[in-house]
């Protein structure tokens, strides 16, 4: 399929705000998403310190991988970034300030939809600035033992991911998407974060996860094959479509709109991140894609020009320093 994308860039109309706990701390935590300028990147603010510090919603800030993605400048840190990143990327906004007073987003109830939900009410607003796509070229891998996840060249972006797990209620699942704002909203956003019940009563134990309860957690019983939540499950295989939201989430740290087929073999945020450095590795199996004002197709009119990467909006950090040249593909205005 070629997917059509809307050439410029969006911020919210207005701010919107939400307030909820943090799945680690058990902390209460506010959240407001603000408009921001052209080219200036979903950034976090963490308002709760004096110099409010800036921490990018970009690859080169993930500092930890462990449970949630985290990032950080310095000593300043905002985990559990995911579920919200999803959101933004899926509901198609590329410049947002969110200010939040603690260093985790709040986990709402586990999904993206309250936060599908909060942009909702926040509209869009078009901005006159173009928008730029990173389109797949040629396939790009990583591995790590038995874990695996690649992307191929797709007029589009599609998610295919598999999961397997050693229990009667998960065992293997499967799902693959073509990733739409009305697909997102409707199969992928209300997929909740799950867990086994002695995992979470041993992250208990060493102080984490007290922020989790039926109401944020798919908690899976002892016996793996059922769940503690009276509710149940939302759709048969949640677990699998939470781990494509993640997966969404993470790669919206790219910084812009992706055209490439995913296809993900029981990964993780760690491997997410190990997907996103190798593309930024592999300069010759990507090109940067900026729209024409009068066309309404991601193909329109290409002019392709080799450009310096470090001049892009978007540079990938390699090592922490080095910056990729990759090529840049041009719509005549």
């Amino acid at each position: 399929m070629v997917t059509l994308i809307e050439p410029h860039q969006y911020t919210l109309k207005r701010s919107v705000s939400c307030c909820g706990v943090g799945l680690h701390t058990g902390r209460t935590v506010n959240l407001t998403i603000n408009p921001a300028g052209e080219n200036k990147g979903i950034c976090f603010y963490r308002c709760d310190l004096e110099s409010r510090p800036a921490i990018p919603a970009r690859m080169e800030q993930i500092v930890d991988t462990q449970l949630a993605t985290t990032l950080g400048n310095g000593e300043n840190r905002i985990s559990t970034t995911e579920h919200l990143l999803a959101a933004l990327r899926c509901a198609g906004i590329d410049n947002a300030e969110v200010e939040i007073d603690s260093h985790e987003v709040p986990i709402m109830d586990g999904s993206a939809g309250p936060f599908v939900h909060l942009l909702k009410r926040g509209g869009l607003k078009k901005q006159r600035a173009l928008r730029q796509v990173l389109r797949i070229t040629s396939p790009v891998e990583y591995n790590h033992g038995e874990k695996s996840i690649r992307i191929e060249p797709y007029n589009g972006f599609k998610v295919t991911g598999r999961i397997k797990f050693d229990d009667d209620l998960i065992n293997e699942q499967k799902y693959s998407i073509d990733i739409t704002p009305e697909r997102f909203a409707r199969e992928i956003a209300r997929a909740r974060t799950f867990g086994y019940v002695e995992q979470v009563e041993h992250l208990w134990a060493n102080g984490l996860a007290l922020g989790g309860t039926l109401e944020n957690v798919i908690a899976i019983h002892w016996d793996g094959r059922s769940v503690l939540n009276e509710d149940g499950l939302r759709f048969g295989d949640e677990f699998i479509r939470h781990k494509v939201l993640d997966l969404i989430g993470d790669l919206a740290l790219l910084g812009c709109p992706v055209l490439g087929h995913v296809i993900a073999d029981r990964s993780g945020h760690a491997l997410h991140q190990g997907l996103m450095q190798a593309i930024a590795e592999s300069p010759d199996c990507w090109e940067y894609v900026k729209f024409c004002k009068r066309g309404d197709s991601l193909f329109d009119q290409v002019i392709k020009t080799r450009n310096n990467y470090q001049n892009s909006v978007n540079p990938f950090i390699v090592s922490g320093a080095d910056i990729a040249t990759g090529r840049q593909t041009a719509c005549a205005a």
